[in-house]
């Protein structure tokens, strides 16, 4: 598409690396370097698989500059009231209008590249580069947005343990400060202690501040109102997965004793892996990505820090874990409450996943919709 939103055509098919469909810098790259062409990707409109990740996609790009040799195309233009502001054209270019002009008003200069890293229906990140370091411009969906109010929050009460938030316009864009160090995917179990650690002390911190952090729109998963939210989730599905009709008859009993554990509620992160935790050799850990942070039982975080590990090598992040809830709550069973919530941990990602295809258009629901009933399966196999 050319910048008056008229569809021009399709650029031969390039193969790249990565298989990761929201990656694009590849693509962007590709384009340019392959078939001569500057554009910007602004959405996913079809694959050939119904779930990530490789296969063959077809994305829909703005070009900017001289226009290659093209081949015919047929595309549905018409808008849809679940797109993302930076997937429509001239989107893109919009947010890095505003991140510049944040950048100009805070004093941290201009720009000596801007590179398109990621786009998907969850977020779009451009890497900012200039002579001072680099910073990170990030634009979340709508129903996202909240994301920058937990930023707000961290980088008050615990500077350094989540990336600095800069500028955000209250729509979902967001200027982010660097953070050294890399991403922990596939971190040891022995280096997962310090990141429970780390995670503790901000929840143990929110405890006080969780009405601040519901006022300014933190998603509440708490007690009643998780339990409603699963079985909205749930319910299309009662039918056709054998076992989660009793599974969730007991659910509002199981939420019950998990109360009764002791444990409190607090910001919870959401999806608290190792490879959203970037530290170095020399570099104190931060927490990245926080768009899926609520308010619930922080047992749903230390689940995902231990999945896929062998029991043996789980054993003692669920033990460091429990101690220090246990100096919180005098009294507290941490353990149980971590196992009675092993099952609900997937109703809960099953929730998440139909929450996020309820906000996106159908087109990126590849994205997304065979995670919910595998995580509905995953629940009743756990139960």
């Amino acid at each position: 598409m050319n910048g008056a939103g008229e569809l021009l055509g399709a650029l031969p098919a390039f193969t790249v690396e990565a298989p990761w469909w929201p990656e694009v810098a590849d693509v962007v790259a590709g384009a340019r370097e392959r078939l001569g062409a500057e554009v910007t990707v602004l959405r996913l409109l079809h694959a050939d698989r119904p779930y990530p990740h490789g296969g063959a996609v077809t994305y829909l790009a703005q070009v900017d500059g001289p226009v290659p040799r093209l081949e015919p195309a047929q595309v549905n233009l018409a808008p849809h009231p679940h797109r993302a502001p930076y997937a429509e054209v001239g989107g893109p270019a919009e947010s890095i209008r505003w991140a510049t002009g944040a950048m100009r008003d805070l004093g941290l200069g201009t720009p000596s590249r801007i590179i398109q890293r990621k786009t998907w229906n969850l977020s779009a990140l451009w890497q900012v580069d200039r002579a001072a370091g680099p910073l990170w411009l990030k634009h979340l969906p709508g129903f996202l947005k909240a994301e920058s109010e937990v930023l707000a929050w961290l980088g008050a009460v615990a500077p350094g343990a989540a990336p600095r938030l800069l500028a955000a316009d209250g729509t979902g864009r967001q200027l982010l400060g660097n953070l050294a160090g890399e991403d922990r995917f596939g971190a040891p179990a022995a280096e997962r202690l310090s990141m429970i650690d780390l995670l503790h002390g901000l929840q143990r911190r929110a405890l006080d501040d969780l009405p601040l952090l519901a006022g300014r729109g933190v998603t509440d998963r708490r007690a009643g109102l998780l339990y409603d939210q699963i079985m909205i989730a749930a319910e299309p599905w009662l039918s056709e997965i054998f076992g989660l009709a009793e599974l969730l008859a007991g659910l509002r009993e199981r939420l019950a004793a998990v109360a009764d554990c002791g444990v409190p509620d607090t910001l919870v992160h959401g999806d608290f892996h190792p490879g959203n935790v970037r530290s170095g050799a020399s570099v104190a850990p931060a927490v990245l990505d926080w768009g899926d942070a609520f308010l619930g039982h922080p047992a749903f975080d230390l689940l995902t820090m231990c999945d896929g590990l062998p029991d043996e090598e789980a054993a003692p992040i669920v033990a460091r874990w429990a101690a220090l809830w246990r100096r919180v709550a005098l009294g507290s069973d941490p353990v149980r409450a971590a196992e009675l919530l092993r099952p609900v941990r997937p109703l809960l990602g099953a929730t998440i996943y139909a929450n996020f295809i309820h906000h996106i258009e159908p087109s990126e629901w590849p994205y997304h919709a065979e995670d919910v009933p595998t995580c509905l399966r995953t629940a009743v196999a756990q139960a």
